[in-house]
């Protein structure tokens, strides 16, 4: 038996969520929908236009998200990220070890300003960030734990790691490790505009080809350059043994790697769509990892997904989780 379920490598951001009106993104210059990369200036000044509107942070970025939710599923996880020796470093080193999950962040760690992300949830349920990458944007091979990740059943990389050359290189690095000692690849693509900006970067990270590729129904047209899901969903086999694709209420389509597979979602009042797609690979990892098939993984992956939308916050509390996997997984 392996020590890890799943090894995942990703961008270490603090997140802020914040409820803004639609008008507020326009008069900002911000592109709904989307994650956009900042300086740390320009995320101060959007900071100081939403003083004291700020919901509580936690430790996130995508991949983040997803190892927490393995680990309050019951699964093992060990997540290599990188953050400064600063309060907002300690903070993210403190949530995420008492969130379960094992890290290479323990010992010191290197001068430099945390990432942050600033998480804008409109009242359409629409979630649209703006980044500052911070020292996560030097996230490099030396903190990939090679030990670590031989020791795995899967890795799971995170697609905005293609904006940083190092963090690109060091995703990269680790598929090879991972192919190398028979350890299974995922990848998801994170977001349209990593899609549209950085396609090449994100082919170059798939390489000869991922065993598990996770997107949402507008990566899945960009990346495939298709109209309609279900062409979308052949072209994507060309660089996947299997696929998730999520689509909101309408639930996702699978493909196991034989056949296609339609999950329906449950039907819910959507607030806050912020961090439903992380949790849905986490739930759909963990369910793979403990012996369950693609349809079970699909059912729990949109269940927990459903649930999350329904109120704010990136994560659902490990005991509704609990229930959750109680009640789709027995």
């Amino acid at each position: 038996m392996k020590k890890h379920h799943v090894y995942g490598i990703g961008n270490a951001l603090v997140d802020m969520e914040i409820e803004v009106e639609a008008s507020f993104l326009k008069d900002q210059g911000i592109d709904k929908g989307l994650m956009t990369l900042v300086e740390q200036d320009r995320q101060e000044e959007l900071l100081a236009s939403v003083s004291g509107q700020v919901h509580k942070r936690s430790c996130g970025g995508s991949a983040a998200n997803t190892m927490i939710a393995v680990s309050h599923l019951g699964g093992r996880g060990f997540y290599s990220c990188k953050v400064a020796n600063d309060e907002t470093g300690d903070f993210y080193f403190t949530d995420l070890v008492e969130s379960g999950v094992q890290t290479n962040l323990h010992g010191d760690r290197e001068a430099g300003i945390t990432g942050k992300c600033m998480v804008f949830v409109t009242p359409d349920a629409d979630r649209t960030m703006n980044t500052f990458l911070g020292i996560t944007q030097n996230f490099s091979n030396k903190e990939i734990i090679e030990s670590e990740l031989k020791d795995s059943e899967w890795l799971y990389m995170e697609g905005y790691l293609v904006t940083s050359p190092t963090g690109k290189a060091a995703a990269i690095s680790a598929y090879n490790i991972a192919k190398d000692a028979g350890v299974k690849t995922a990848i998801t693509l994170s977001d349209p505009g990593m899609v549209e900006y950085f396609g090449d970067g994100l082919k170059e990270m798939i390489g000869e080809g991922v065993d598990l590729l996770f997107c949402n129904e507008d990566e899945a047209l960009k990346f495939s350059k298709k109209e309609n899901l279900d062409d979308a969903l052949e072209e994507l086999k060309k660089v996947a043994k299997a696929i998730a694709i999520t689509a909101g209420p309408k639930g996702a389509l699978l493909f196991d790697g034989n056949k296609n597979i339609s999950i329906e979602a449950t039907s819910v009042k959507a607030v806050d769509t912020n961090g439903a797609g992380d949790l849905f690979a986490g739930s759909f990892l963990y369910a793979l990892t403990n012996g369950h098939d693609f349809e079970k993984a699909g059912k729990l992956a949109c269940r927990a997904a459903s649930e999350l939308v329904t109120a704010f916050g990136p994560r659902l509390g490990k005991d509704k989780l609990m229930t959750i996997k109680s009640e789709v997984l027995g």
